[in-house]
């Protein structure tokens, strides 16, 4: 019980309904389930969009959860995040001296992100130095190679892909990224 007997009597004497008396007293039972439902609805958030918008994922998860992002140690590549998570991982079961700071126990932490994001076949850029931002990370998706790497990337049906068409919104974008051998200029 969370209320205690002269409690309730006050609350009874201030007509407070007899159902919220019996909800302060049920609190205690219900705090930890809400608690734990509204945990598990913001973690299945965060997976749908981790697994249908993986870009708009990593550029939230660097710019407002990553600790110790560096440009340097991150973003040239897979084969360096892979050598630098080995490194701290070697320095992790190593000696009392050896250990990691907090600060490199941050970075190796997104570093396993960064590994994951990899994995999934994304990739940072370079940093434009007139472009990007110093503290947010940006989505940036390459030019389209063709039509159809438009309407693949992009999900547009083929009503719109024709009135974009008719439009003169694709200029001279190629129908397809297949090459043919005719379209090759040998001479």
């Amino acid at each position: 019980r969370d209320l205690q007997p002269d409690q309730e009597e006050v609350m009874r004497a201030h007509g407070v309904p007899e159902w919220y008396i019996e909800s302060c007293n049920k609190i205690q039972y219900m705090f930890p389930k809400a608690h734990a439902s509204a945990y598990v609805m913001m973690a299945y958030r965060i997976a749908y969009c981790k697994v249908n918008y993986p870009l708009a994922y990593y550029a939230a998860f660097f710019t407002i959860r990553a600790k110790a992002f560096s440009y340097v140690l991150m973003c040239h590549g897979p084969e360096k995040v892979n050598h630098m998570i080995e490194e701290y991982t070697r320095r992790k079961k190593g000696s009392y001296n050896e250990r990691l700071s907090a600060k490199e126990e941050d970075t190796l932490r997104d570093l396993k992100i960064v590994q994951e994001m990899y994995a999934r076949g994304l990739e940072f850029l370079p940093i434009d130095i007139y472009r990007s931002k110093a503290m947010d990370f940006q989505i940036v998706d390459g030019p389209y190679l063709s039509r159809s790497d438009f309407q693949k990337r992009s999900k547009v049906n083929g009503t719109i892909m024709e009135i974009m068409d008719k439009e003169g919104l694709f200029g001279d974008l190629p129908e397809d990224t297949q090459l043919s051998l005719f379209d090759i200029d040998l001479i």
